[in-house]
């Protein structure tokens, strides 16, 4: 894995002291009595990781981790994901470091999250070669905590005490509102500063269709705030493409769930089914519990949509007219308040968008739940067929 850059997450409120100090390792901030504005609002959540930090020492090192600074090789992790919950993207910047802190004396590499038992540490080229043979794990876009991969994405570079300023090599932010907060602030700023929306679990925008719909372009479904995540199946009980096997292999228990629905038959073109999980999806995609003052829906329920009869055959559009019908008549009876959905059957199943999206509009337009469709990431949609007057045409 070649490493281009390294990366710091930070609240936008440290900004100046870093660009004037360096980044300082959590025991340089408190013995030099500096003010330092935390990511996190859960006080307890915040107190209990700065003791993990303190009781952990790598090995072949007389100091714990608070006299280190950590970067990360992922910013879009189990980590950033929480920061966002307590804090908010608006509040948040990664500041993305140059490769040449890599030459520095005394890195240490941590093979995961610097707290957990089983991550090991290493000297920099031992550590480096480690990483080298989980990166699919570190660039992957998702990840669960049984298969190692929560905590292998959130691996570490630790540099001894600081990182000098004249080492950043970018301010990268959410979305364009804090660039002007930002310049204001730091005057001298001579470095870009990069609106990458995807590293905070954005889309690239969002595109409002009459009262209730919004289309997303660019973003991860799996991490909707809506309470409903639609998953389009077969009636085979076979999940072997698309938002079907993203489904099966990051929670297999709705996989499980959906060959039961399968073999009883309580999955039809006619009638979706809701598998209503009660586990916190926050729980499980944050580093640790977070705050829950800023969560929306931390229990996501599964919506087993069919846009195919076999998983061999195309989508065939009549099907999915019938299920956006009991949709429509259904969703408030069975509890649905919100719904985030992928353009049915226009990814595997051969439709086109320009005839599934004013079909898809046409019945959720008429639910009164807030409703997100993600756009296929396949291939471009044509500006006209992305408008209410198509979408919405009477």
């Amino acid at each position: 894995m070649k490493i281009k850059s390294l990366y710091y997450i930070t609240h936008i409120d440290n900004l100046p002291s870093i660009f004037e100090r360096g980044i300082l390792s959590h025991e340089r901030i408190e013995s030099e009595r500096l003010q330092f504005v935390s990511m996190f609002k859960g006080k307890a959540g915040d107190k209990s990781n700065v003791s993990k930090r303190c009781k952990t020492k790598p090995q072949n090192s007389k100091k714990n981790l608070l006299h280190y600074v950590s970067l990360l090789f992922q910013p879009r992790n189990p980590m950033m994901y929480r920061a966002i919950f307590e804090t908010g993207k608006d509040k948040l910047a990664v500041l993305e470091v140059a490769d040449t802190i890599l030459n520095q004396q005394g890195i240490i590499i941590a093979d995961g999250n610097a707290t957990e038992e089983l991550t090991q540490f290493y000297p920099r080229i031992q550590g480096l070669n480690k990483l080298q043979q989980q990166r699919k794990i570190i660039q992957s876009e998702w990840w669960k905590k049984c298969d190692g991969s929560k905590r292998k994405i959130m691996a570490e570079c630790l540099i001894p005490d600081f990182v000098k300023p004249q080492h950043i090599r970018s301010v990268v932010i959410a979305d364009d509102t804090m660039r002007n907060w930002i310049q204001g602030t730091l005057n001298n700023l001579q470095l870009p500063i990069i609106c990458q929306p995807d590293i905070f679990f954005q889309p690239k925008r969002r595109i409002t269709i009459g009262k209730n719909i919004s289309l997303v372009d660019g973003g991860d479904m799996f991490f909707s705030e809506l309470q409903t995540l639609t998953v389009t199946v077969n009636l085979q009980g076979v999940m072997g493409k698309g938002v079907a096997l993203r489904a099966k292999e990051q929670f297999p228990d709705v996989y499980v769930d959906y060959e039961k629905a399968c073999r009883a038959k309580k999955v039809t073109p006619e009638r979706p089914y809701i598998y209503k999980r009660e586990e916190s999806f926050a729980d499980e995609l944050t580093d640790r519990k977070p705050h829950r003052v800023n969560i929306k829906n931390p229990m996501k329920w599964f919506l087993l949509f069919a846009t195919k009869r076999h998983w061999r055959q195309n989508s065939r559009i009549e099907d999915i007219e019938s299920g956006l019908q009991w949709l429509q008549n259904n969703c408030k009876k069975e509890g649905i308040q919100s719904l985030a959905m992928s353009a049915l059957g226009c990814t595997n199943g051969g439709l086109s968008w320009a005839d599934v999206a004013p079909l898809m509009c046409k019945y959720l337009h008429e639910i009164n739940i807030p409703v997100e469709i993600y756009l296929p990431r396949e291939y471009p949609i044509r500006p006209e067929y992305l408008t209410k007057k198509y979408l919405l045409a009477p």
